[in-house]
């Protein structure tokens, strides 16, 4: 059976609130945390919370949709839903995963929903695969065992990656080689750092400390960073 998936729902229409709630409801793979009818109430609430799905409308007063996709520095997995469908092309640029319009029928929410956990599975298909990464340094292509990486240091157009026995200059960006990395295992905690989240060995208010190595958690990352660590020890 598949695991519960948290989801949200931002939309100024409390009609719309009723029928994707509904919809949710009947489906027992999706948990509704949380629901919104702005975006300054969803910038919010994940600016706090982790959540893996959200049903985002894209007219909405004060922040649009599309608006606030461009805003958050990281956002969940997204279906947009609107009466209107002239935003598609652009939508899908941002990471949308599909887009409902409205009025929303149940077998298309169905549909939406499938193609949702078929992204998740892709992802841990492919987390299950990656055992290390290729870069460049000096010149030349290295393999970087990820298992020995402790954290990532973003360093100008090149990243710094700290590993067990030494540290390596590499020729790509912070946001190039985080893509590279498999969620489960790796985090930005700071717009400068990523690290391997089974090499924290403690943690402070403002830090994790990596063997001996105080790393810096930006403010929004910090809610998030909890929570995945929270999983772990369970």
């Amino acid at each position: 059976m598949k695991e519960t998936k948290k989801c949200i729902i931002v939309d100024d229409e409390p009609a719309a609130h009723y029928v994707l709630a509904n919809y949710i409801k009947q489906n027992p793979q999706l948990e509704l945390v949380f629901q919104g009818y702005n975006g300054i109430e969803a910038m919010n609430y994940l600016r706090e919370n982790t959540v893996d799905l959200m049903f985002l409308d894209i007219n909405m007063p004060e922040i649009s949709g599309m608006e606030l996709l461009k805003i958050l520095p990281t956002h969940p997995k997204t279906i947009l839903t609107t009466a209107y469908s002239e935003f598609a092309l652009e939508s899908y640029d941002y990471g949308v995963i599909d887009y409902l319009l409205k009025p929303i029928y149940f077998p298309r929410f169905l549909k939406a929903i499938d193609r949702f956990f078929a992204t998740e599975n892709v992802k841990k298909a492919e987390e299950a695969v990656i055992n290390s990464v290729s870069v460049k340094v000096d010149g030349y292509f290295i393999e970087i065992e990820l298992d020995q990486l402790l954290f990532a240091q973003s360093f100008g157009n090149y990243v710094k990656l700290h590993t067990i026995k030494r540290t390596y200059l590499a020729s790509i960006t912070t946001t190039e080689f985080e893509k590279c990395l498999p969620e489960k295992s790796f985090m930005r905690i700071h717009k400068s750092y990523i690290v391997a989240l089974d090499k924290i060995d403690s943690t402070e208010k403002d830090f994790v400390v990596i063997k001996n190595e105080r790393i810096p958690i930006g403010i929004t990352y910090k809610r998030e960073l909890t929570d995945r660590l929270k999983k772990l020890e369970q």
